[in-house]
């Protein structure tokens, strides 16, 4: 009898548990670095601020932020994709725009908005009266600039356009945009675009109070957007988008479509500059076209790559930190402050070409391995 046929053969034996070892230190603090700094700056922002900052100075922060949200679209557009898109300011401005044309139609009550009675409009143009619901205007803040980047996507990156040729198009996009603002006083106020604001959803936005609730409120619709970004980098069409940036064309060979990658990428980035402009509309009161042409767009990029445009945070840190160098020295030295902004964009990318962040990631590796090896 074999022993397959003896009932009497023991069966082998089970291998012995064994303990599962600890995660190491190091490694844990790695793993909750990320999550423990966002909790940081989220109370940091949430919290302190609104309680430290007098209303004016909150505003000031407020309107950082805003910036920093569009400046969050373009590290992902530019930082993971490779995209260096030199004309958000279209997308702000058709999300700030948006939000307010509501606003005036809100506070006409019925009546023709105060710059088209002053431009000698006799009735209220058609582009106009959709604004006046709500729920469109807010869904207009996402729907246009989107629809205009996927538009402007599919004719362009289809033809394979890219590096320095698809920054002087978005360029090309700003200042037209610009110009057709200009030159139609009566649809969209001119020069002066449009200001004036009173109610805001049924709050007065002078008022001290909405202030702050609108800072919270910006605050918030910025960790919402960054970390939804940062999940996005971080699964496989982030992967695949960094793949696209480092070489498009052996993506292109492995059998994926760059094109429908970046067009997807480029058309959340806009999106998420709509979004601050809508924000930005009840925050400082004004949105015109001096705000969208090529000179705001161009500063926007500037302060992502001093943050560090490979970093999400590095992006929307660089926007704060512009938007405060800007008012300060605007304030302590007026006259001096572009050739400052030149100043600090070209020590920063002399002495740490990966922007802030990566600066204070090598400082911090630096000092680990020094720990390390002591």
């Amino acid at each position: 009898m074999t022993a397959f046929q003896d009932s009497t053969v023991a069966a082998p034996a089970e291998p012995s548990a064994r303990p599962v070892p600890a995660e190491p230190a190091p490694a844990r603090w790695a793993r909750l670095r990320g999550p423990a700094a966002f909790t940081a700056v989220a109370v940091l922002m949430l919290v302190v601020a609104p309680l430290a900052l007098e209303p004016f100075r909150l505003g000031l922060l407020a309107k950082y932020l805003c910036y920093a949200i569009v400046a969050l679209g373009i590290g992902l557009a530019w930082g993971q994709g490779g995209m260096l898109t030199l004309g958000q300011g279209v997308f702000f401005g058709l999300g700030g725009y948006a939000m307010g044309m509501y606003l005036k139609l809100h506070d006409a009550g019925g009546d023709l908005p105060d710059f088209m009675v002053w431009s000698g409009v006799d009735h209220l143009p058609a582009l106009w009266r959709p604004f006046g619901n709500p729920v469109f205007a807010l869904a207009m803040v996402v729907v246009l600039p989107v629809a205009v980047a996927l538009l402007l996507g599919v004719l362009v990156f289809r033809q394979r356009v890219r590096g320095a040729y698809f920054a002087i198009l978005t360029q090309a996009l700003a200042a037209a945009l610009v110009i057709l603002l200009v030159g139609q006083q009566g649809l969209t106020g001119g020069t002066n675009g449009l200001t004036n604001f009173f109610d805001f959803f049924g709050n007065d936005v002078a008022a001290d109070g909405t202030q702050r609730g609108l800072y919270v409120l910006v605050a918030a619709v910025l960790g919402v957007l960054y970390l939804g970004a940062r999940q996005l980098v971080r699964s496989r069409f982030g992967r695949l988008l960094l793949a696209i940036r480092d070489g498009e064309d052996r993506v292109r060979f492995l059998g994926y479509d760059p094109a429908a990658v970046k067009t997807v990428t480029f058309a959340i980035s806009a999106g998420m500059a709509g979004i601050a402009g809508a924000l930005f509309v009840p925050v400082v009161g004004i949105i015109s076209p001096a705000l969208l042409g090529v000179v705001p767009s161009l500063e926007l990029v500037v302060g992502v790559a001093v943050g560090g445009r490979y970093a999400l945070a590095g992006a929307v840190l660089g926007a704060v930190v512009m938007g405060y160098a800007k008012t300060y020295f605007s304030e302590e030295l007026p006259e001096a402050w572009l050739y400052l902004q030149g100043a600090l964009f070209i020590l920063v990318m002399t002495l740490a070409p990966k922007g802030l962040t990566g600066l204070a990631a090598t400082l911090w590796r630096s000092v680990t391995r020094r720990r390390a090896a002591a």
